[in-house]
């Protein structure tokens, strides 16, 4: 999908509002592609209690919604997979959660199984983004 900004938005609130919990959707994609924008999006659609702000640094946040409790977790600023262990993937597992996770591939094996993997990327048109399911 080629979507614009206003398109991106208006995709992830119906993401949310479509996820059910038990879920984990990834997000990957080069910096800047709108990962975080499209999470935050989805946790609107999710009817979130809290806006939903990018976890670059905590590394993960923790909303809660009707759906049940909602994670963001961003593995960016990993420095090996090792160090996913620490971030309570299998907590959020139990806990049936709905688990939006950018840039799953820095876990390694410590990401749990994607039920969905979007991937974000520039068009040549700078104010579109392509978004695929993998």
């Amino acid at each position: 999908m080629r979507l614009n900004a206003a398109e991106l938005s208006r995709f992830g609130e119906e993401l949310g509002r479509g996820l059910r919990a038990p879920a984990v959707v990834g997000f990957s994609g080069d910096l800047g592609t709108g990962k975080t924008t499209l999470i935050q999006a989805i946790c609107r659609g999710l009817d979130a209690r809290a806006p939903a702000t990018s976890p670059t640094y905590a590394l993960v946040h923790h909303y809660d919604a009707p759906a049940g409790p909602v994670y963001h977790v961003d593995c960016y600023r990993l420095r090996h997979a090792d160090e996913a262990r620490e971030l309570g993937f299998d907590d959020m597992i139990r806990e049936r959660a709905i688990v939006l996770i950018e840039w799953p591939e820095r876990a390694g094996p410590w990401a749990p199984p994607l039920d969905r993997h979007l991937r974000l990327a520039y068009d040549a048109d700078p104010a579109y983004r392509v978004v695929a399911e993998e």
